[in-house]
């Protein structure tokens, strides 16, 4: 069998990669050129292969090793490589605090750097910094506002009051709009998740629930925001990646936590996408790799990739003057 390099593979890019995958109990490994990863079944060993090419992310769970080769063809290939707890979560990959998020990046000495440019222009002055966050949750809202009807429409057991979602989007608005400073724009952001959780408590019969985070949660919804999530954060730092951001530079959350801006994309999908499937999921007694494939379908159907990419250049090129471009463009 002719071996297969990573510089034979043609480039799919970054916004229109299909892939990410959460593997544990298995090796992954570079198996005649392909990098696949090992089960064992009996006395049987299963071999599948992942294709690197399209692939925006891979998360290592437990029971997982990984070698030399196959990291180096994945850089090669562009793919974050994190590793993590069961179930997604929490996230390990040396990271310094248990409440930060860090990636093995690939290293190149080519990445772009006009964003990074741009982003340094705007990024030390807190009005500046103030008007790109204003212009997240903005984005954060319109994704809200275009996701949740179609789930209510595709999903029976989520029977949303779309005039109650509205009229918080619409009150949130006019919020995000007057917020003085990122205190008040914290406070507004959880504020609104408050009411979306409730409202996905009703549209699906959940009951009584509280957030709690960290795996400190015992219900299905609790567990299935935590997993999901982390997929949302592996596209982001995807997405931060691929336009040169280091992900110290958030416009957001936690101006002095390194990976800060992974959050401020990643929560641009995070209640349009994850929160409503987390619900579903919950009511219909799905496990864990039924929730994350049904969370995976709904990132790739819904461009999630494309809008981060989007966005984050959206905002270079209106408060950083950097050029401004589709996501498809990288």
């Amino acid at each position: 069998m002719d071996e297969i390099r990573a510089t034979d593979l043609k480039t799919i890019l970054h916004s229109k990669r299909a892939n990410l995958y959460y593997l544990e109990h298995c090796r992954v490994l570079v198996n005649g050129g392909r990098v696949e990863y090992v089960t064992d079944q009996g006395k049987q060993s299963l071999y599948w292969n992942i294709p690197i090419a399209n692939t925006t992310t891979v998360l290592l769970g437990t029971g997982t090793s990984i070698t030399q080769a196959a990291v180096r063809e994945l850089a090669k290939a562009g793919v974050m490589l994190g590793f993590c707890g069961g179930g997604g979560t929490p996230l390990f990959a040396a990271q310094e605090h248990e409440l930060e998020v860090a990636w093995f990046a690939p290293q190149s000495e080519y990445r772009p750097t006009e964003y990074l440019q741009a982003w340094t222009r705007f990024w030390f002055d807190d009005g500046q910094r103030l008007a790109a966050a204003k212009l997240f949750q903005a984005e954060r809202l319109a994704h809200i506002a275009r996701q949740w009807p179609l789930r209510a429409r595709a999903e029976p057991g989520f029977a949303c009051e779309m005039d109650r979602l509205n009229g918080a989007l619409e009150a949130s608005r006019v919020r995000i709009e007057h917020a003085p400073d990122h205190t008040a724009l914290l406070t507004e952001e959880a504020r609104l998740s408050k009411i979306l959780f409730r409202l996905a408590c009703e549209a699906t019969g959940y009951g009584d629930f509280t957030r709690a985070k960290g795996g400190a949660g015992s219900d299905p919804a609790n567990r299935f925001l935590d997993h999901g999530n982390y997929l949302a954060y592996g596209l982001a730092a995807s997405a931060t990646w691929v336009l040169g951001l280091p992900h110290g530079l958030a416009v957001l959350h936690g101006k002095t936590r390194r990976g800060g801006l992974v959050f401020d994309v990643a929560d641009l999908v995070k209640d349009a996408l994850i929160l409503p499937q987390a619900f579903v999921s919950a009511m219909r007694g799905d496990d864990e790799q039924a929730f994350r494939r049904a969370c995976v379908e709904a990132l790739t159907r819904a461009e999630a990739l494309d809008a981060m990419i989007d966005t984050l250049k959206l905002t270079a090129s209106r408060l950083g003057g950097a050029p401004a471009g589709q996501g498809g463009a990288v």
